[in-house]
C-alpha cells in the first residue's frame, strides 16, 4: 500500500472553489484495498471522515474539518462490448468524451461535468435530461467497516441530485455501466459541450450549481428573475453569465458563499414563494 497520512492539508487546494481552512488528516487512496483499509481504521477510531473527489461541488468551511478528509484516487477504466467498469476517482468527463467516441451512447452528457465518477454516482449528475442512473448497472462501494459489497441498481433509489448513498455512512468505489451503439453520441456531445462553453462561467472559480432545479422551471432562471445575477456577499458573487453559480471573485471565504446563499433563498421565497434546495455540498467544520 502507498497510503501517507498527511497533517493540515489546505483543502483550498482540494476545491474548485478554492475555499476551505486546513484539515486535521488528510490521505489519498489508489485502490479498493486502501479505501477498504482506511475504512475500518475510523471504524476502529471512531474517526470523522469526508470524502472528495475533484472537489468540483464542495463547499469546505474556513476553520477546515476535524477529522480525515480522503481523496479518492481509484482510476481505472475497463471496457468490454458497452459495458464499462470505472473507478470512482476516474474523471466522469473524460469517461464521457472516451465513450462517445467509440459511438457508445449513454453517459455522452458527461463531458460537461467537472466531477468524479463517485460524486456523479452519489449526486445522480445528469444534464440535457440525461442522468447517471440511467444507464447504471451496479456500484461498488465500502461500508464503514470496511467490507466491500456490489449493489445493483435495483437496490438502490436514484432522484432528482439525489441517490441512496445519502444515508449511507461509506464510500462509492467503482461504478459499472451498460451503454448503448449510438453514432450521434459524438455530435450531441460536441452541441453539448458548446453550449456549456457559452453558458456557464466555466473560466471561474465556482462549485458547479448550487441548487437544485424545480420541475417546471430551472433554479438559475428562478433565480435571474428575481434579479440577483451580480449579487454579492464578500468576494463571493452570482454568476452574471448562469445565475445558479456562485464564483469566487479572488478571496472569498465560506461564510461569504453561506450568507450569499442565504440572501438568494430569502429573496427568492419573498419573490416567488418557493424554497430553493442545495445542491452544493457543504461540509461541516
Amino acid at each position: 500500500m502507498r497510503l501517507t497520512l498527511q497533517k493540515a492539508k489546505e483543502l483550498h487546494t482540494l476545491s474548485t472553489l478554492g475555499i476551505g481552512g486546513k484539515a486535521e488528516l488528510f490521505v489519498e487512496v489508489h485502490t479498493i484495498l486502501e479505501m477498504q483499509f482506511v475504512l475500518s481504521l475510523i471504524q476502529e477510531r471512531a474517526l470523522r471522515f469526508w470524502i472528495v473527489g475533484h472537489g468540483s461541488n464542495t463547499l469546505f468551511d474556513d476553520r477546515g474539518f476535524r477529522g480525515l478528509v480522503i481523496k479518492n484516487c481509484i482510476d481505472f477504466c475497463e471496457e468490454k462490448e458497452g459495458q464499462i467498469h470505472v473507478g470512482a476517482g476516474h474523471a466522469f468527463s473524460t469517461l464521457g468524451i472516451r465513450t462517445a467516441f467509440q459511438n457508445w451512447g449513454g453517459v455522452e452528457f458527461a463531458a460537461s461535468i467537472p466531477g468524479t465518477v463517485g460524486g456523479a454516482v452519489y449526486m445522480n449528475a445528469g444534464c440535457h435530461g440525461r442522468t447517471t442512473s440511467h444507464h447504471l448497472v451496479s456500484v461498488g462501494y465500502v461500508d464503514r467497516r470496511g467490507c466491500f459489497m456490489t449493489l445493483s441498481c435495483e437496490q438502490l433509489t436514484f432522484g432528482d441530485r439525489y441517490s441512496s448513498f445519502h444515508e449511507m455512512d461509506g464510500v462509492i468505489v467503482s461504478a459499472m455501466f451498460q451503454l448503448v451503439p449510438d453514432d450521434q453520441a459524438k455530435d450531441r456531445q460536441r452541441e453539448w459541450i458548446h453550449y456549456r462553453l457559452k453558458e456557464h462561467p466555466v473560466q471561474e472559480r465556482s462549485g458547479g450549481c448550487v441548487f437544485r432545479n424545480f420541475p417546471d422551471i430551472s433554479a438559475g432562471a428562478l433565480i435571474d428573475r428575481c434579479g440577483l445575477k451580480g449579487a454579492r456577499r464578500g468576494d463571493a458573487q452570482v454568476a452574471t453569465q448562469h445565475a445558479n453559480f456562485i464564483i469566487n471573485r479572488g478571496r472569498a471565504t465560506s461564510k461569504d458563499v453561506l450568507d450569499l446563499i442565504d440572501k438568494i433563498c430569502q429573496v427568492v421565497r419573498t419573490k416567488s414563494q418557493r424554497e430553493l434546495t442545495l445542491e452544493l455540498c457543504v461540509a461541516p467544520y
